[in-house]
């Protein structure tokens, strides 16, 4: 079997097997939950209050019973798995249906600001940290290290904050929420057509630049929260990179010969940048999908965070936050399987150093 492919199959074997073992442990802890407050999740909501405490009581135990919660673990986790492969995983009283339907609808929101988030920091991070290490010490690398510092200093909460004080509410600039009013009434039309869910997409399908316009002035707070501080962290890593390829002899050769500075970084320089800033990237996109849901809790997108906030509000909902938290795992997981093969690609040191260990 080529090297590539023995190494894609073990990353892909992990993904199961992390799954198995992340899920085991957070179900442990649901089962610390007694049973009686788990039903209470499930009692009718209009419930006749002339019942007897005996009949609540008995109601309380028929509930226990249909769903299990008085079984031991094994059995109850076993009961849980099921709900992850019959596409439903589970039904969340807090939600009032099943959790990977709930999931599903709230995904391109989370994904689009995720997406963007990358697409940004990613060429940025890159450019900023390969020019201000090329021109070490400089002016470029000296407002790049005061900025990276501040960026990784500030919690994203705070700068969060920051953004919505000065943008939102002196300047008037940017705005919370997904949409405006008047964008959000032109969206339930029957004329608007939602082909993927990703808005800045599907207005660009249905022609509608003004409502794209919308839609980025909504975005351009939440994405720059995101991306500033794993700007500053793959930066950091191409700058070093590129201080310890510039001592090499292939750039003292290059530039011996007269070749132009540009083409020095750009053509042979970066390109011994690209792999070990894909572990950087690896990191930035793992971190901003679980970090992804504070942004949308503070700027009021209704996300994919919007399941666990209602799983956590009273009596913690057992399948609403195990499927938040399957859900996440399984998306970093994805994400890192991905990322590690492109890395051996670009990298056939990372593959072959795998296969040894």
């Amino acid at each position: 079997m080529p090297p590539l492919l023995q190494f894609v199959v073990r990353r892909f074997l992990v993904v199961p097997i992390s799954l198995f073992i992340i899920t085991l442990v957070l179900y442990g802890g649901v089962m610390l939950t007694p049973p009686e407050a788990r039903a209470d999740l499930y009692m009718p909501s209009n419930l006749n209050q002339n019942l007897t405490e005996e009949q609540i009581a008995n109601l309380r135990e028929q509930i226990i019973g249909r769903y299990h919660l008085r079984e031991p673990f094994p059995v109850q986790y076993f009961y849980w798995i099921k709900t992850l492969f019959d596409g439903t995983w589970g039904y969340s009283p807090s939600l009032n249906e099943e959790v990977l339907p709930s999931l599903l609808r709230r995904t391109p929101v989370t994904l689009e600001l995720a997406l963007y988030s990358m697409l940004f920091l990613v060429p940025l991070g890159m450019f900023s940290g390969v020019v201000a290490g090329w021109n070490r010490n400089g002016r470029f690398d000296k407002f790049f290290r005061g900025s990276a510092f501040l960026a990784t200093s500030t919690p994203t909460f705070i700068l969060a904050l920051v953004l919505l004080s000065i943008f939102y509410i002196n300047l008037g600039w940017f705005a919370p929420e997904r949409v405006s009013l008047n964008v959000g009434l032109e969206l339930s039309k029957e004329s608007f057509k939602h082909y993927t869910g990703m808005l800045t997409v599907d207005s660009l399908l249905n022609g509608r630049w003004d409502i794209f316009g919308d839609v980025w002035k909504h975005l351009a707070m939440p994405v720059f929260t995101l991306s500033l501080y794993h700007w500053a962290t793959l930066g950091r890593v191409a700058r070093a990179t590129v201080l310890n390829e510039r001592r090499k002899e292939y750039v003292i050769s290059a530039r011996a010969r007269g070749v132009a500075e540009r083409s020095v970084v750009w053509k042979h320089v970066y390109r011994n940048v690209i792999a070990p800033s894909l572990t950087s990237m690896a990191l930035s996109a793992a971190s901003i999908i679980t970090g992804v849901f504070v942004a949308e809790i503070i700027f009021d997108f209704n996300g994919v965070s919007n399941v666990i906030v209602d799983a956590m509000n009273g009596i913690p909902d057992a399948p609403a936050a195990l499927g938040f938290a399957v859900y996440s795992v399984f998306m970093v997981l994805l994400l890192m399987f991905l990322l590690d093969v492109l890395q051996a690609l670009f990298d056939p040191r990372v593959r072959e150093g795998v296969l040894r260990a």
